[in-house]
C-alpha cells in the first residue's frame, strides 16, 4: 500500500508528528475554541490557519533542503549531502514559530 513512498525513518516522524498535530490541535479545538488574532503573519488568524501555514512552510523547507542537498555539499565542501535530519528540526522550529508568535 505505501511501496510507492521511498519511508525512511525521517519521513515517517515527519508525516507522524503531522498526524499528532492534527488530532491534538482538534482536540485543543473542541475543548477551547479559538478566536482571531494578528501576529507578524500580514493576516489575522486563528490556530488552524497558523498550523496550516506552518505545515506548509515546513513542507516546503523540507523539499528545498532535498532539493539543494547536493549544491549544499558542494558549497559547504562536504563529502556527503547533509542529513535530512537538519531540515527536520529546521522545519519543526519552523512550524513552532508561527505558531507561537503567528
Amino acid at each position: 500500500m505505501f511501496n510507492w513512498m521511498a519511508w525512511t525513518t525521517p519521513v515517517a516522524i515527519f508525516f507522524t508528528c503531522i498526524l499528532f498535530m492534527l488530532m491534538a490541535m482538534t482536540v485543543w479545538e473542541i475543548k477551547s475554541p479559538t478566536s482571531l488574532r494578528k501576529g507578524f503573519l500580514p493576516i489575522p488568524t486563528t490556530r488552524g490557519d497558523r498550523l496550516f501555514i506552518g505545515l506548509l512552510v515546513a513542507a516546503y523547507l523540507n523539499l528545498a533542503f532535498i532539493g539543494l542537498g547536493a549544491q549544499m555539499a558542494d558549497w559547504l565542501s562536504l563529502q556527503a549531502e547533509p542529513s535530512i535530519w537538519i531540515s527536520f528540526v529546521f522545519s519543526m522550529a519552523s512550524l513552532a514559530l508561527i505558531m507561537r508568535k503567528g
